[in-house]
């Protein structure tokens, strides 16, 4: 008996994605080009046809890596091209601007597209450059006080170390898993908190690089999922987390107890959930809140910041999120500004709810940060001057 393979189904939604994609990194590698192979700047004759090649190599290079999804190799040659790529475009468009200004000031070619070349060449190695050094440090800390009106004094100076989308993936970096479980326990935090994307792989792909988390010291530690976990087997990452001593609020809370005080600790799977096909798996604020006192504070872990709405309308207190990364590479912030209310830091949404998006702790594909930092944040929460009001 003969078998024939499947083939993919074509689409009009396949067919339109394609072109876009193929319009999109088009337009990524040849507006560098121009702009360092202008016609204008007369370099001598084998350079622009050879720069050429090679642009457009790269260009279907990453197109064809992409598409090799299980390969370690492909991904990192991939995602750096995307990186690089990215940052050679936005400093392109921004090189322009001097291009113009020489041109309305009488700078005449090929003085003026060699030089703005030459400039454009370091800006963009200097950047990339810049940038890996960014996602490969430790992250640095940054600390952030909330005041919490509904807060009891007994939890006043109540410290949470917050984790997030630390992306172990294609790169190795069990060495920087550990620099980061040392510089969390430096904190001392009552709390440790791990918001969501653990990783781009399964459990047991990554788990020499996730494997220091086992080693945080912070007395209690919660885990949420975040979208990346359900791109790669959500349920076993929960159980390597439980496995490594953190608790994983499945839409559940824990209430924490000082004399006669309560905190409550709340979490959320992931919004993706609902669509994931992974059993048992959806976003449902009310399922975590169920039973917890109205009168009790409440500090929810949701990983991404667009779920905002939800807890406001449910009277929660602080909502700590990640997934914005901070726009990761300077200036894909706007972009991620259409998508999500906020990008990072603390911000306050309406009477009650406050919401801190950390930048993340890790990076998601190309191994670059610019201008958007990577961070280990410690909260302290403060109760209100004059006691809890309730």
């Amino acid at each position: 008996m003969t078998t024939t393979a499947t083939r993919p189904r074509i689409t009009v939604r396949r067919v339109v994605f394609t072109l876009v994609l193929l319009a999109v990194t088009t337009l990524l590698f040849w507006v560098p080009f121009e702009g360092l192979f202008a016609a204008g700047a007369r370099w001598p004759d084998p350079v622009r046809p050879i720069a050429a090649v090679v642009f457009a190599a790269a260009a279907i290079a990453m197109i064809v890596l992409f598409t090799r999804r299980g390969s370690d190799r492909a991904a990192r040659i991939s995602h750096f091209l995307l990186g690089f790529v990215w940052i050679a475009f936005v400093w392109t468009l921004i090189t322009d601007v001097l291009r113009l200004g020489l041109a309305l000031g009488g700078v005449e070619n090929p003085f003026r597209a060699r030089l703005v070349a030459v400039l454009l060449a370091g800006i963009i190695l200097t950047v990339t450059a810049y940038g890996v050094h960014e996602a490969m440090r430790v992250p640095r800390i940054k600390r952030q006080d909330v005041t919490i009106p509904r807060l009891d004094p007994a939890f006043d100076g109540l410290t949470i170390a917050v984790v997030t989308d630390t992306h172990y993936g294609a790169i190795n970096r069990a060495k920087w898993s550990r620099g980061m479980v040392d510089a969390v326990n430096g904190l001392g935090a009552d709390v440790a908190v791990h918001v969501g994307d653990i990783a781009d792989g399964t459990a047991e792909q990554r788990l020499e690089q996730a494997a220091p988390l086992g080693d945080v010291t912070a007395e209690h530690r919660f885990y949420i999922t975040g979208n990346h976990e359900y791109y790669s087997g959500a349920q076993g990452w929960i159980d390597l987390m439980t496995r490594l001593g953190w608790k994983a609020l499945r839409n559940e809370h824990v209430t924490l107890v000082r004399g006669d005080a309560r905190l409550v600790f709340a979490g959320v799977d992931d919004v993706t959930a609902d669509h994931s096909g992974e059993p048992g798996h959806s976003a449902d604020l009310a399922r975590a809140l169920r039973g917890a006192d109205e009168d009790v504070p409440v500090v929810l872990l949701a990983h991404q910041p667009s779920e905002v709405g939800k807890a406001v309308a449910a009277g929660v207190d602080l909502q700590l999120s990640g997934h914005t990364h901070g726009g990761q590479i300077w200036p894909f912030h706007y972009l991620v500004r259409l998508q999500q209310p906020v990008v990072a830091g603390l911000s306050r949404h309406g009477e009650r709810t406050q919401l801190y998006t950390s930048r993340g702790s890790g990076f998601w594909g190309p191994p670059m940060r610019v201008f958007a930092p990577s961070e280990i944040t410690l909260l302290t929460l403060k109760a209100s001057r004059g006691g809890r009001s309730r």
